[in-house]
């Protein structure tokens, strides 16, 4: 079964998405997630700053 992750403060990066959120345990979390069709990149940071340079760099295999 997959967590339901509640995000908020969410900026668009080109075809990346980064949000806030926290996870199981209460901490602050920030995920990156590109939205373009068969590319599958996603990651989770604990610094905003690392989500959104992950934003910037990310280039699209698809």
């Amino acid at each position: 079964m997959s967590v339901y992750r509640r995000f908020r403060n969410r900026i668009r990066v080109g075809p990346v998405q980064v949000g806030t959120y926290y996870d199981g345990r209460g901490r602050e979390m920030h995920a990156a997630a590109c939205t373009a069709p068969r590319c599958g990149f996603c990651a989770d940071y604990h610094d905003r700053s690392a989500a959104e340079l992950a934003a910037r760099a990310h280039r699209c295999k698809a």
